[in-house]
């Protein structure tokens, strides 16, 4: 069934490689980031590497450890690329975490394979702030060779995309230490300790703006930006904690690399749309529940990608569900799974 549901037919879509010529057409899921007129949605999945394949079962196996199979640059090419040589999607996206930049400026971790990601030592002090220092890209030479690679490997027939999580998302592993359901310590800190808090989001938007513009010159086409964990606030405080600084990373990298189409997902956003499409993305990335067509109209003019059930591949078939996504939602968007 997923070989059905990604098997796209690129059609006049090439890759804008150093080598290639100002006219070559770009990606057909670049072209559709920008909000142009395309010949069909764009398809791909948000988690498109993983273990629902084998391949990516045995590597696992041969590696158990989840950091080293995302900080080594060949398993992440080999990872990144499975689903690539199984579906041909219309996006290759890196094989990595949104966590991964955090050792590099300070922020030790490691991920357990029940438990999650671990923090070493969370902060939640003026005193453990002080201690962060600025991203060292050095730390990050994988990702940039992995990215390299990957615009080689995959050719003129799909976009490779990066990714980061937003400073919120970040924090609440970096302050409660570990995955949560009810993120109490952050949100308790946001309340007693606000300027500690602002003070670690606006370090942290810093820091993964230039993480994304280190991606982009190392071969992203378009960059997905993760918050996650949004949907856990209320509108109002989504517009104190996390809108700020995801706005913060979106102007410093479109400032510097115009050129590039960022995307936002924000998990459990039905209640946030509106509020996203004021951050300056070029996308505004949609869970199953929300109705596309309704979030077109809430949204204005920004793209939008995503809105598929996951157990969507159980029952349907990709023509009939293809030509009932492009009508309902418009012509600048994309499938996600």
């Amino acid at each position: 069934m997923a070989r059905t549901v990604l098997r796209p037919t690129v059609r006049n879509a090439s890759v804008r490689c150093q080598a290639a010529s100002d006219a070559s057409p770009e990606p057909l899921l670049v072209r559709c980031a920008r909000g142009e007129a395309v010949e069909r949605p764009a398809a791909w999945m948000m988690r498109q590497a993983g273990r629902y394949q084998k391949a990516y079962r045995d590597v696992a196996l041969k590696y158990p450890s989840f950091r080293v199979r995302s900080e080594t640059t060949d398993l992440i090419v080999e990872i990144s690329l499975q689903p690539f040589k199984s579906f041909q999607p219309d996006g290759v996206i890196l094989f990595s975490d949104i966590l991964t930049p955090l050792d590099a400026f300070g922020v030790h971790f490691e991920i357990d394979d029940n438990k999650g990601p671990l923090i070493e030592d969370p902060i939640r002090s003026a005193d453990q702030l002080s201690k962060l220092r600025e991203i060292d890209l050095e730390q990050l030479s994988f990702v940039g060779e992995a990215l390299a690679t990957l615009r080689r490997e995959v050719g003129d027939a799909a976009a490779v995309l990066g990714f980061v999580g937003s400073p919120w998302t970040l924090a609440t592993y970096i302050v409660e230490g570990k995955s949560t359901s009810i993120y109490k310590t952050i949100k308790c800190m946001a309340r007693s300790d606000p300027e500690i808090l602002h003070h670690l989001l606006d370090h942290l938007a810093e820091q993964i703006a230039t993480y994304c513009q280190f991606q982009i010159d190392s071969g992203a086409q378009c960059l997905q930006l993760f918050d996650s964990w949004g949907g856990q606030l209320t509108p109002a405080d989504w517009d104190k904690i996390s809108r700020p600084y995801i706005e913060k990373i979106v102007n410093k990298v479109s400032q510097s690399h115009p050129e590039t189409p960022i995307v936002l997902y924000v998990n459990g956003s039905g209640g946030l749309l509106e509020r996203m499409a004021t951050v300056g993305a070029n996308v505004i990335g949609l869970d199953w529940t929300v109705d596309m067509a309704d979030a077109r109209k809430r949204i204005g003019k920004s793209a939008v990608q995503g809105n598929v059930d996951p157990c969507w591949p159980c029952w349907a078939h990709f023509e009939s569900w293809t030509w009932s996504f492009s009508r309902d939602s418009g012509r600048e968007c994309w499938a996600l799974l």
